[in-house]
């Protein structure tokens, strides 16, 4: 589940999008043109002309020159003012010329104001420094007003991508507890467990503005209240990335619940021993230990649980879990790798949304459609978040659908893409990375496939393709209903009217 992350921008040349903007928006650029028109007025000159940087160059957002259009002049763009940092007024055997920087509120130079007069024998009438930094500030607040109209739209398309991935992970996690359940108490307990695991580890990523959490608290957080004095945990405060965080606080979640249910914690003399280092290759290792417990033996079943250890580890973690039911006490060795590690003196990464502006296709989940059609058909799941891999998986297997691959990332995804297919399930979001590689393979191939995202708006979505959008959270009936509808196996029926 990709968790949600501020968007600061602040190096440069991250502007050079957002000034061209303003350049594109008609009224953004009418009010470039109004300062351009004011200050030639106020300062009593012919030229005038506000220039704006980005893209390693510059170029005129607004300009009064109405006897020279080739003013100003391709050298000057390029590399005349891009140093200024306050505002000048000079006139010299060349003429008048004036210039201030255009600066945003949080500090980079977006451009400048620029004024000449040439060939002028007297100083023009102006109203001083004071109203050529005024007039600055004025076109700096118009390009950053269109780019903060950019940065909330994004906030807002991103919280809601955010949103709908928590309640479709949280959707699947209620599913898939309560396949393995065995009563409505025992599910109840087992959900409301890891709901809380989930929101202790999302607490954690909020305080540190979501990049990342350090593995003291998360330890804490799932360890500390279990049985004062029977639990204790050591190991340097690595920072782990927000997926990889997710992932320990349910690993750890469940290594605990098994140890007061059925190991150490289940007796008071028990102890849970928690010790983790950092790895050669740049990841970690945790080592969990239950001893003076009750005598152990190996399960006669394989839950959920052990499910989540295995596929966490491996797919959201990026490394191996190894369980060992010894006599005297459950023995767990959890492997992440450098990719499950932040860098603790990074800044919040911003998120890189898949922008497209619209999305053609077949409706997905359409209300008469029977998705008994895919009984026997060839799935591919390419999906980042683990728990929806696992419900998309055993829904569609449950329809009779064969899943022959579930990949976690763009490199998987092309890979499995080579398997012998009918149909593909593709997040449009893989960890911040595009599917559109996996979607043009499979396209290549003729491979029919449906989009799934957590964006509400369908411009976050991919494009180009004839193929149907179905928005988190879903349920995998309407999964099943869009495969049987892409591969020409529906089965239409009549609609239920009211009598």
């Amino acid at each position: 589940m990709d968790p949600p992350e501020a968007v600061e921008p602040s190096a440069p040349e991250m502007w050079a999008a957002r000034l061209a903007l303003a350049e594109a928006d008609p009224v953004a650029q009418e009010r470039l043109q109004r300062i351009a028109n004011l200050a030639a007025l106020a300062f009593s000159v012919s030229r005038a002309a506000i220039v704006l940087f980005g893209d390693g160059g510059a170029r005129v957002g607004a300009k009064v020159a109405p006897s020279d259009a080739e003013w100003p002049a391709s050298a000057d763009l390029k590399s005349r003012w891009r140093g200024l940092r306050e505002a000048s007024i000079t006139t010299d055997a060349h003429g008048f010329h004036a210039a201030a920087p255009l600066v945003a509120a949080d500090g980079p130079v977006l451009g400048v104001l620029v004024l000449d007069e040439p060939k002028s024998e007297t100083a023009c009438a102006h109203p001083g420094a004071r109203a050529l930094i005024d007039l600055a500030a004025m076109a700096a607040e118009e390009v950053t007003r269109k780019r903060d109209e950019a940065e909330r739209e994004t906030l807002v398309a991103e919280l809601d991508h955010r949103v709908k991935n928590v309640l479709a992970a949280v959707q699947s996690l209620a599913a898939q507890s309560a396949r393995k359940a065995s009563s409505l108490e025992g599910f109840l307990k087992t959900f409301a467990g890891r709901l809380k695991s989930m929101a202790s580890a999302h607490q954690l990523l909020t305080a540190t503005r979501w990049r990342g959490a350090g593995m003291q608290n998360i330890a804490a957080a799932e360890l500390g209240g279990l049985a004062p004095g029977q639990t204790r945990w050591q190991g340097p405060d690595l920072l782990l990335t927000p997926r990889a965080a997710n992932a320990m606080s349910l690993a750890l979640h469940e290594l605990a619940t098994n140890a007061v249910k059925f190991g150490a914690l289940s007796t008071e003399l028990g102890r849970v021993d928690v010790a983790w280092r950092a790895t050669a290759d740049g990841g970690l290792e945790l080592l969990w230990t239950e001893s003076r417990g009750p005598e152990v033996a190996p399960p006669t079943r394989r839950g959920f649980g052990s499910t989540l250890l295995d596929k966490v580890t491996g797919r959201e973690l990026g490394g191996e879990a190894r369980i060992e039911h010894r006599r005297d006490g459950v023995r767990a060795t959890l492997v992440a790798g450098a990719t499950a590690l932040a860098d603790p003196s990074a800044s919040s990464p911003a998120p890189t949304p898949v922008v497209a502006p619209s999305l053609t296709g077949a409706s997905a989940g359409a209300p008469y459609v029977d998705p008994a059609g895919i009984k026997g058909l060839r799935v591919l799941i390419v999906e980042d978040a683990l728990l929806l891999a696992l419900e998309l998986e055993a829904g569609l297997s449950e329809a009779g659908a064969k899943v022959v691959g579930s990949a976690a990332d763009v490199e998987e995804g092309l890979r499995m893409a080579e398997l012998p297919l009918d149909a593909a399930v593709l997040d449009a979001n893989l960890n911040g990375a595009s599917v559109l590689p996996v979607a043009r393979a499979l396209a290549a191939r003729g491979v029919p496939f449906i989009f799934a995202t957590g964006y509400g708006d369908t411009k976050f979505a991919p494009q180009g393709f004839d193929a149907p959008l179905i928005k988190k959270p879903y349920d995998v009936t309407q999964v099943a209903a869009a495969l049987a509808e892409i591969t020409g196996r529906a089965v239409p029926r009549e609609p239920i009217t009211a009598a």
